[in-house]
């Protein structure tokens, strides 16, 4: 059997840095960014997995770095926001990607419809309430986002709320960044067609049921409506304190390999270290043989 490589000699997956293969822009084109296509990678399924698992052994160093490097002072957090259609694969990346960390360093939250309280204050209010402590890393499943792409599509808030909306969240993200947060925004780009696909799937098994939602098909029937407000979501939102990030999430390997991609690359940024000791550490040996 051959030796695996250490994590730190291991070889980077992507061809350039994921950061740099799907990095969006204020002028970004959903249409023109193929949802079946795998960015900066040259292997397959298979190859994809491997580089998966190879990630998660550094992704998992780097976070219990991350996490004792803040016990001493450091003032990182990291905050990944995923958004994409019902179906992208945000949970999949949750269990598969963040699920090859310590679940003690990782600040997890799922937003649903605001519940009657929620209403009573501004949209940003529920999102300041779930914010990640330093040396956590943050996930957001659903986000602030939601609030200015349902609110567009179905036209629960007028258009000048929602242009407010727009600057609202810059200034909030910008603040977030100025704090040592490391903001992550990945929009999972599905087909109309894969979705389909996997709704047909949950409606084909029992097992599956559970995750199906009738809503689901309503929000595909404005199919083009919600591509029109996440494009225009993503170039009023893309600052340099809080890119956004087009991940093709049609192959599902591909989008949580390039999210654990992502990840890692910050982890690797910030470089986080090991506290040195506070104690006479020879002192604590020679005690400790002592006991």
């Amino acid at each position: 059997m051959s030796k695996q490589p250490k994590a730190q000699d291991r070889k980077d997956a992507f061809n350039k840095p994921a950061r740099e293969v799907l990095l969006a822009s204020t002028e970004v084109d959903l249409a023109g960014i193929e949802s079946n296509s795998s960015p900066g990678y040259d292997g397959d399924k298979a190859s994809g997995a491997a580089d998966l698992a190879a990630i998660g052994e550094e992704l998992s160093e780097l976070q219990e770095r991350f996490f004792a490097a803040s016990r001493a002072g450091a003032p990182h957090t990291i905050l990944l926001i995923l958004q994409g259609m019902d179906t992208a694969g945000k949970g999949g990346i949750v269990r598969h990607v963040i699920g090859a960390v310590d679940p003690q360093g990782v600040s997890h939250h799922a937003f649903k419809a605001p519940t009657a309280q929620e209403l009573k204050h501004d949209f940003l209010w529920r999102i300041e309430h779930e914010l990640p402590e330093q040396g956590l890393i943050g996930v957001f499943d659903r986000s602030h986002y939601e609030d200015v792409l349902i609110h567009k599509v179905r036209g629960l808030s007028p258009a000048k709320e929602i242009e407010r909306r727009y600057g609202a969240i810059n200034d909030f993200e910008s603040k977030l960044a100025r704090e040592h947060t490391t903001i992550i925004k990945v929009m999972l780009h599905i087909s109309n067609e894969e979705q389909r696909g996997r709704l047909a799937e949950r409606l084909d098994r029992p097992d599956k049921y559970w995750k199906f939602n009738t809503g689901d098909i309503d929000e595909r029937e404005v199919w083009d409506d919600y591509m029109e407000a996440y494009q225009t979501a993503i170039r009023r939102t893309h600052t340099r304190d809080a890119p956004w990030f087009v991940v093709p999430a049609d192959k599902k390997w591909y989008a949580r390999l390039a999210v654990a991609s992502l990840l890692l690359e910050a982890l690797k940024a910030i470089d986080p270290q090991w506290p040195p000791a506070d104690f006479d550490v020879e002192d604590q040996k020679r005690r400790l043989a002592r006991s």
